[in-house]
Order: C-alpha cells, then sequence, then structure tokens
C-alpha cells in the first residue's frame, strides 16, 4: 500500500502520524509542541484544521472511483470545542459521512486526553472533497 503522507510534505511538517487508513476510517495521532501552539501554550487552530484536512484527504483519495486522479477540499466547517496543551498528543478519526461519484464529504473528531485521564473533545470538522479526474 502506497504511503500517501510520502506525497504530503506539509503533514509530515506538521509532525502528523497515521495508524490506520482505510475506506471506512482514517486515524492518526499529532503531537503538540511547540511549534504548533498559539498562546496559552494550546494547539493553534489552523493546525486543528490542517490535521483535519489532511485525513479527510487520506480518506478521500482511499474512496476515489476508478478512474479519477486526486481530490481537492472545497469546503471546511470547524467546531473547536476544547483545548490540547504543549506535550499533548491529539488522535483523529476521520470517517465518510458521504461518498458519491464527484463529492465525499468527511468528519473528523480530534480528542486529546484529560487530566483525569477521560478523553476530551477537541474539534469536530466537516469537510467536502471535489474529486478531480
Amino acid at each position: 500500500m502506497i504511503n500517501l503522507l510520502d506525497h504530503m510534505p506539509f503533514a509530515q511538517t506538521l509532525g502528523i502520524e497515521v495508524q490506520e487508513s482505510s475506506e471506512a476510517v482514517v486515524r492518526a495521532t499529532l503531537k503538540v509542541d511547540q511549534t504548533l501552539c498559539t498562546t496559552g501554550k494550546i494547539l493553534h487552530g489552523g493546525a486543528i484544521m490542517a490535521f483535519a484536512d489532511t485525513l479527510g484527504a487520506i480518506g478521500a483519495f482511499i474512496n476515489l472511483p476508478e478512474g479519477a486522479k486526486a481530490s481537492t477540499t472545497i469546503e471546511s466547517k470547524t467546531n473547536f470545542l476544547g483545548a490540547a496543551p504543549k506535550g499533548s498528543e491529539v488522535t483523529g478519526v476521520c470517517t465518510p459521512v458521504h461518498i458519491g461519484r464527484r463529492t465525499s464529504v468527511w468528519q473528523t473528531k480530534m480528542t486529546v486526553q484529560g487530566e483525569n485521564g477521560r478523553e476530551k473533545m477537541v474539534a469536530i470538522v466537516t469537510q467536502t472533497q471535489l474529486v478531480l479526474s
């Protein structure tokens, strides 16, 4: 299987690590280091969005219809629900909402371990990918 991150230099710069990628789910982690933080030593919103965009792009690519070459994001909406502090690790789980001939819609849920050891929501991102022929 092809490692899609080999073709995504920005995702490599962010430090995204994919644990699972299939037609049904893309699961990855992102370590929150100083370079990804904003004030308050928490993960920058742009890094959250880029993380989700990467996972949705991988899912869309895996699900491309026969003859299609790639996809591109045409819409993305982010709900920021909590902070991910410096030193934590964010887990992103991306699943398809719709897979069509011309578009696919993906939802990424991002969580971090809270101080009490329970998962805490960081963000939910919904994006639409356009199939490119």
